[in-house]
């Protein structure tokens, strides 16, 4: 039987846990609005889609670059509270870009919400490992749905609120950041009450070891380098995919089936709905078969979907969307758990990687993409894109089980 102290033990871990994935929704609600917000600035300032890839390459490739870094540095030197300081830096830019009168204070903007997301998210990750008590799958799970539920319900909101209240009324969003800095500093004085700063002389040396120092990988390094790298290819085929419909998904309903924006709007919400079912049940099975076939399925299985949709009519088009948006995210967390077991102890590390990669590589895909669009056309670019998802094979070459040694080595 727990004791009275366990109970409180656990009661609060798991009130860090739901506290941080409700930090995450309100963080992706606040970026998810920009991605919300091009159909205006494109018809207000009246910009080209190549333009539009820009702003989407400023706020997501800025979080690529800097999140590993973040990631790296906060595995030696843990910061409690870093999340206020990233929720702070999305505060500015949401204000900014609600008051932006130029094409580069728009970019500015954009940049510091990027910069935002790269501070919270390695660190977020690295705190709700810590409170998990060793169930981490859960405690990953919850805390990637709040950021799923998020990035869902920003459009939603934009639909109703910054259409028609225009660009504007983004800076009412300001209180959702507000209440995540109130409850991230809660979050930060737990955290700071578990994690030594520095080595004094009442702290055990396994402690510090423990909040530190990365364990060594049991694959050779250079396997490791490998699967990291194939890891980093498959992120690639699914994101700039991905990139096609959360950044230009609404201008290809507008443009093909004639749609008005808040119909698109509630379009682009279906198949973000979709990546929330995706993601629940491709932690749940890959705890179940494993990462690699969920990896295999994730990337190979919306190749069919995908091939189709750019010849579908809008019933068909809003149903592929979201079968393609569920297989896809299915294979998120397969990859980050995949990632975490091959780099042991270098949580932050992990975490940064990943989720900046996924920032970052959208971020190019998306400039990429509308490049092609103002070259070609929009549907051209569903007519390219599925072709991407071949990568996905390159999931053969991954060992069976990272962290551990293979036959042949064994």
């Amino acid at each position: 039987m727990s004791s009275p102290a366990g109970s409180v033990a656990i009661g609060t871990t798991f009130a860090v846990i739901l506290s941080l994935s409700f930090c995450h929704l309100l963080n992706d609600l606040m970026q998810s609005l920009v991605p919300a917000l091009y159909p205006i600035l494109k018809s207000s300032y009246g910009l080209s889609f190549s333009q539009v890839g820009l702003i989407t390459l400023a706020f997501q490739f800025t979080a690529s670059m800097l999140q590993p870094v973040v990631g790296l540095y906060t595995d030696r030197h843990p910061r409690p509270y870093s999340l206020t300081v990233g929720i702070g830096l999305t505060l500015v830019g949401l204000l900014l870009m609600s008051r932006a009168w130029t094409y580069p204070a728009i970019l500015l903007a954009a940049t510091l919400i990027g910069m935002g997301s790269a501070i919270f998210h390695p660190e977020a990750s690295r705190v709700a490992r810590m409170a998990a008590g060793g169930r981490y799958g859960l405690a990953q799970s919850l805390f990637q749905v709040g950021g799923n539920i998020g990035s869902t319900s920003g459009p939603l909101l934009a639909a109703f609120v910054v259409v028609p209240h225009g660009q504007s009324s983004i800076a009412w969003f300001s209180a959702a950041a507000l209440i995540a800095i109130f409850v991230l500093l809660q979050v930060g004085s737990w955290y700071a009450h578990r994690t030594p700063a520095r080595p004094g002389p009442r702290t055990p040396a396994a402690a510090v070891v423990s909040a530190t120092a990365p364990r060594k990988s049991t694959l050779p390094r250079r396997k490791v380098v490998q699967a990291v790298v194939i890891l980093v290819a498959l992120l690639f085929s699914k994101n700039v995919y991905s990139a096609s419909l959360s950044s230009y998904y609404t201008f290809y309903l507008i443009d093909r089936f004639h749609l008005s924006i808040q119909t698109a709007q509630f379009h682009l919400v279906a198949f973000l709905v979709g990546i929330v079912m995706g993601t629940i049940a491709g932690g749940a099975v890959g705890d179940r078969v494993g990462r690699k076939p969920v990896m295999w399925f994730s990337i190979l299985g919306a190749l069919p979907f995908a091939v189709v949709l750019p010849y579908a009519n809008l019933f068909w088009t809003g149903i592929l969307a979201v079968l393609i948006a569920m297989i896809m995210a299915s294979a998120f967390s397969a990859i980050l758990v995949y990632a975490q077991e091959l780099l042991p102890g270098r949580v932050g590390l992990a975490a940064g990687m990943f989720y900046g990669f996924s920032f970052g590589l959208g971020g190019l895909g998306a400039a990429a993409l509308g490049k092609l669009a103002d070259l070609t056309s929009i549907t051209t670019v569903y007519r390219v894109c599925p072709f991407l998802l071949l990568l996905g094979l390159l999931t053969a070459f991954l060992p069976r089980r990272p962290g551990a040694p293979s036959m042949k080595a064994a």
